[in-house]
């Protein structure tokens, strides 16, 4: 059974950094095209970083340079690391397997909250 757990997230205040994981489980991770999205109150989801199978990477206009998306391939694993954090980074993020299966998979979430 594939399962994807978000981890890491918790209050921040700004300016702080905050490293989120995701593991799998039930397939190797690092096959796949792996998302960040994230998804604040009221507000759509939004991509924020993605790794290709081949260790492509590319960043939201707005994380650029405050984020990095990395494998952890002994854990089966990537993690987004997150710095200078900003209040406006407060949302539920969620990963996901982007070519895994017609929809793609995703994990429930964790929450990020930035506030002094």
């Amino acid at each position: 059974q594939v399962r994807l757990v978000e981890s890491g997230g918790g209050l921040v205040q700004p300016g702080g950094s905050l490293r989120l994981s995701c593991a799998a489980s039930g397939m190797p991770m690092r096959l796949y095209v792996l998302a960040w999205y994230r998804q604040a109150p009221g507000e759509q989801r939004e991509l924020v970083a993605t790794i290709t199978g081949g260790d492509k990477i590319t960043y939201a206009d707005s994380v650029e340079g405050r984020f990095t998306i990395a494998r952890d391939n002994d854990k089966n694993a990537v993690t987004l690391q997150m710095k200078d954090l900003k209040p406006e980074d407060t949302a539920v993020y969620f990963c996901k397997l982007e070519d895994f299966g017609p929809q793609g998979f995703w994990g429930r979430g964790t929450q990020v909250t930035v506030s002094s």
